[in-house]
């Protein structure tokens, strides 16, 4: 596990490690530090169930390539957390039965964030998916509708934008700045986290 800090102190944190079930919990209890010191404890329960499908995913679906990094970014108005991962397959939000122990992760994202996307990489060599919370206080989130296309303030999220290329640059499936934003699936429309 190796955990780094950006130029910004206090509104940037990533971990990357190996998504295995016992790692999972100390990424978790991270993010819980880290928000504890942000003085975000209201943020902490969403983001912690968050972080956690997202891992979960990344140990259920990719292939034998567990590490990724997870990043959590500050903001003043919100919480932006994402994985990367190095698997290039976008996750697929399924309805799950009422039986069913799995399959709802993503739908649990959205029912508790105020947005929520996913991006491959340019390269292919793998995804991001993030998800935000908002740090207004007192107001619940809104349902999340999902984005495919750049991560929130991409620019606060250094280590994704170089994975990723030139990022905000045409004809790679990334918003940046002075773009219309990115695109809702399906619909051809301009979504905006």
């Amino acid at each position: 596990m190796t955990a780094r800090a950006s130029g910004r102190p206090r509104t940037h944190c990533a971990v990357e490690f190996q998504a295995l079930p016992s790692r999972i919990g100390q990424v978790r209890r991270i993010v819980t530090a880290q928000l504890r010191y942000w003085r975000l404890e209201p943020l902490i329960d969403a983001a912690a169930l968050g972080v956690t499908e997202l891992l979960t995913n990344v140990h259920r679906h990719t292939g034998s390539d567990k590490h990724c990094t997870v990043e959590i970014v500050f903001r003043r108005d919100h919480l932006t957390v994402s994985v990367r991962d190095h698997d290039p397959r976008l996750p697929r939000v399924r309805t799950a039965e009422p039986s069913a122990t799995n399959g709802r992760g993503l739908a649990l994202i959205a029912a508790v964030s105020a947005s929520w996307g996913m991006r491959a990489q340019n390269d292919g060599s793998g995804k991001v998916v993030w998800f935000t919370l908002p740090a207004t206080f007192g107001t619940p989130p809104q349902r999340a509708t999902a984005h495919t296309g750049a991560v929130p303030d991409e620019a606060a999220l250094p280590a994704l934008a170089g994975a990723a290329g030139a990022g905000g640059e045409a004809g790679n499936g990334m918003a940046g700045p002075g773009s219309a934003g990115p695109t809702s699936p399906g619909t051809g429309t301009t979504a905006h986290p």
